[in-house]
């Protein structure tokens, strides 16, 4: 049994298994130009800024990067965090990282200045490269929509509104606890 207990300064991980342990977590202010001193293995705790899509919303922001149209949504990609999820009234929560349709945005979305990617799952060699080419990481949210939406203090649809829920949207989040599962080329889902 995991329990998760958040507080503003400190977030506590205990596994019930007759141990129990106290995990330091970096604290992420976003955007970040730099992630440098962001490893595998390291617990994170992100603040800021976020962009929320998905597999309806994030090919579509592909199709306007290679069109050199990216710009026209009015979003800030430099330094930006995306969360892959969905934003609803019941909440936010991360959707599998490594469906075709994200995986394939890692590239492009890294190119316009992407540096940190949410979701959950495991990523091909290929988007671990791609994430150390650029300078990015990728890291592994608790899929605890409860806690996630409570964290959110705004949203906001920056594209694609027709989608509903599923739309390109801008949140504020305050302390998304996070564990960096790809950087620098590696990854905690490499044997």
């Amino acid at each position: 049994m995991v329990l998760l207990k958040t507080r503003r300064d400190t977030l506590s991980f205990s596994v019930y298994k007759g141990n129990a342990m106290r995990a330091e977590y970096k604290h992420i202010k976003l955007p970040i130009s730099d992630v440098s001193d962001l490893f595998v293995g390291d617990r994170a705790i992100f603040s800021g800024r976020v962009i929320c899509g998905r597999d309806a919303a994030l090919p579509k922001v592909c199709e306007l990067i290679d069109s050199g149209n990216i710009n026209d949504i009015g979003i800030n990609f430099e330094g930006a965090a995306i969360l892959h999820t969905a934003v609803s009234e019941a909440g936010i929560g991360p959707t599998s990282s490594n469906k075709l349709e994200i995986e394939e945005s890692f590239g492009p979305l890294c190119d316009v200045g992407v540096r940190v990617f949410l979701g959950k799952g495991s990523l091909s060699d290929t988007t671990i490269a791609k994430l150390e080419e650029s300078g990015a990481v990728y890291a592994v949210v608790p899929p605890v929509t409860a806690l996630l939406g409570k964290g959110m203090t705004s949203k906001r649809v920056v594209a694609f509104s027709k989608l509903g829920m599923e739309a390109l949207y801008e949140i504020e989040l305050e302390e998304c606890p996070a564990v960096i599962a790809a950087a620098h080329g590696k990854s905690i889902y490499q044997g």
